[in-house]
């Protein structure tokens, strides 16, 4: 456990100190509610559908997270070139230890991310049905940071080249985030659509955070749940395995 805590304050020192990252990561996320949110928003609304800002803001946020917890990845890339992982390989504590304070450290780091964005989300327009049920949505920020964190680290433990883990990482979360439902209802697309968002576990993530804020759901809180926590264990599981498999 001690070796866990210290991995994690260590990626959380690492994320106060990039100041220039907080901010930058902001930007994204405040285009999208902003330019989509306002741009939109009329249209949304005349064809039945309600408040935009209400349904997109739960989307920016999965996006928010999924972009910073599979990036985090990247440090473990930056690590092994600079020889700093070696050293944390070689001491005398578990790599699934190393592997797990590290997943939890990235994880963090994307709820604040997350938990950012709701927050200035407030002062464009969104309210939430339940504000009871914050602490839940806080829990499921933390499933879905902890799956895609488990994600990065998967991929970063496999490559030894950031220009190749940016490549990669980008080709697979942008699909993943345009086809989670994230900016438009999964709800009366097609089927060919529909089939594939069941299988993008963003979508799982989105629509869980949907229920507890907006009351608004497509598949259902228990099935998101269920996805979710055998997807993160899944992919928790590929990453240590991966992670337990470095050469240094």
């Amino acid at each position: 456990m001690t070796t866990i805590y210290i991995l994690w304050l260590r990626q959380m020192k690492r994320y106060f100190r990039s100041k220039s990252r907080m901010i930058g990561s902001l930007a994204q996320p405040l285009l999208f509610m902003v330019a989509l949110g306002f741009g939109l928003g009329p249209v949304f609304a005349k064809a039945g559908e309600g408040n935009y800002i209400n349904f997109l803001v739960p989307g920016i946020i999965g996006m928010s997270i999924i972009f910073s917890a599979v990036f985090s990845g990247i440090e473990i890339i930056w690590d092994k070139q600079f020889g700093f992982l070696k050293e944390t390989l070689v001491a005398p504590v578990s790599r699934f230890n190393i592997m797990l304070g590290r997943t939890l450290g990235g994880a963090t780091q994307s709820v604040m991310q997350g938990s950012i964005v709701f927050v200035i989300s407030l002062f464009i327009g969104f309210r939430p049905t339940n504000w009871y049920l914050i602490p839940i949505f806080i829990l499921l920020m933390l499933l879905v940071a902890l799956l895609f964190t488990a994600v990065g680290t998967m991929i970063a433990s496999l490559l030894d080249d950031m220009q190749g883990f940016q490549l990669i990482v980008n080709f697979m979360v942008m699909p993943l985030f345009f086809l989670s439902g994230a900016i438009f209802p999964l709800t009366g697309v097609s089927k060919v659509l529909s089939s594939i968002a069941a299988f993008d576990p963003l979508a799982y993530g989105i629509d869980s955070f949907r229920a507890v804020l907006i009351n608004t759901t497509t598949f259902s809180l228990h099935v998101d749940v269920i996805v979710l926590s055998i997807t993160t264990l899944f992919f928790l599981s590929l990453g240590s395995y991966f992670f337990t498999k470095i050469q240094i």
